[in-house]
This record gives C-alpha cells, structure tokens and sequence, in this order.
C-alpha cells in the first residue's frame, strides 16, 4: 500500500473517483478493451452496442445485450463499498463509465453514471420505466407491445446534459480526482478532468500505468489490495 497515496485519501475533504470497467472486474463482469474484454471476443461489438444496429435489428440488439451485457447475480466488491462509504460520509462523489448497477447496489451517494444503467429500463413507445427481470423475459412492453430498452449511451448517441453538467460541478468542488479501472482513452468521459479545480490533486490507480498529459500520482497497483486498505471512519 502506497502511504502517501492512502494519506492523500485520507486527508481530502471532497474526492471524486472517476472509474471505469476495471472496477467491476473482480466482482466477475467482463472489461472491454483488455486482451479478454468483449471487443475482443466480438470484432463487431461497437456496431452491436450502437444505435445503427438497434434501428436496424432491434431483437438482434437486444440478444446480443441479453447475451454479453447482463450479469444480474453480480455483487459490489471491495472497491464499490469503499467509495460508496466515503459517498455516504459527504466526503466523495463517483463519475463512472460502468453500466452495470453495482454502484446502485452498494447505496453509493452523488452518483453520476455518465453512460447510464442497464437496469433502468424504459418503453420507448409510452416511456414507462420497466422491471428489468421483465426486460429480460422480453424486448416488448406488455401494456403496448412498445419496445424496450435500457437508459445507456449507445454508439452514436450522445450523452444526457445532466451527467455531463454535474459531473463538471463535483469536478470543480473536488481537492482530490482519484481515476481508478479504466484507460483513461474513452471520450468525452477523459475530457472531464479538464474541468477539476485548479488546485485537485490527481491520482490513478491502475495495474497498468497510465500516460496523462498533466501532472498526477501513479499508484500502479491492483485496486482491490488498494481499496482493502482505504479506511473509512
């Protein structure tokens, strides 16, 4: 464990972890850039995760989705619980990529999901959110027969105002950006740290190291062992 980097945790008033798939990896869902990630496995996965493909073959997204996206036996891990603590204590607030829900499940607090949620499932004819155990019976609404869908950011469509405007907001109150599990290459969600506050410290903490183009602590290190670590109070 890095001391200095666990004192920098420690110490902060105002942390904003920003995350990516590698959080949700050991708590068994699959990344999707590493050598075992889904668009590795599937070549075609970005046209498959796109709004083209959704209009083209709506029941063919919704298998592939079914088939590669859902994991819903799957459980917050070390890392989940620890950042969804600090959120709880108004001390942190978390911008993830993931779309997975886990973050949900650990009662995490001023959480934006910039991608959105694979659980929050919506009728795109009436609008009426749906149980997602419904959804993965069926693509089709029982009321109307609308089809359905779930509230993420495809391919080609863009990202909801919202989570772009308070995501810049906790930026901007943040002493400490943490980036933990992702690449960092994946925009607009990497753009987002031009906005932190001129005085936040930046951190990553990541297996494999990361190449910043500003000044920031490297703590290559499994974030599990990390997080394990991370006392909170």
């Amino acid at each position: 464990m890095d001391t200095s980097a666990q004192a920098a945790v420690q110490n902060a008033h105002h942390i904003v972890f920003m995350t990516g798939a590698g959080v949700s990896t050991p708590s068994g869902i699959p990344d999707y850039r590493s050598k075992n990630g889904l668009y590795t496995g599937h070549h075609n996965a970005e046209y498959y995760l796109s709004h083209q493909f959704l209009k083209a073959d709506p029941l063919g997204f919704y298998n592939y989705l079914k088939q590669n996206l859902y994991y819903p036996k799957a459980q917050p891990n070390v890392i989940h619980e620890k950042m969804a603590a600090l959120t709880r204590q108004g001390r942190a607030s978390v911008i993830t990529q993931n779309i997975d829900n886990l973050y949900h499940v650990a009662d995490t607090q001023h959480l934006v999901e910039f991608h959105g949620n694979l659980y929050q499932i919506y009728c795109t004819t009436c609008g009426q959110t749906v149980a997602w155990e419904d959804y993965l019976k069926s693509p089709y609404h029982a009321t109307d027969h609308g089809y359905l869908r779930p509230n993420v950011v495809l391919y080609d469509e863009g990202i909801a105002t919202a989570n772009i405007e308070r995501a810049v907001q906790y930026l901007q109150q943040a002493d400490l950006v943490v980036i933990c599990g992702t690449s960092f290459r994946v925009y607009p969600f990497a753009g987002l740290i031009d906005y932190r506050a001129a005085n936040a410290q930046v951190m990553a903490i990541n297996e494999e190291p990361l190449q910043l183009p500003f000044a920031f602590t490297m703590v290559q290190q499994n974030a599990v062992d990390f997080f394990k670590e991370v006392t909170v109070a």
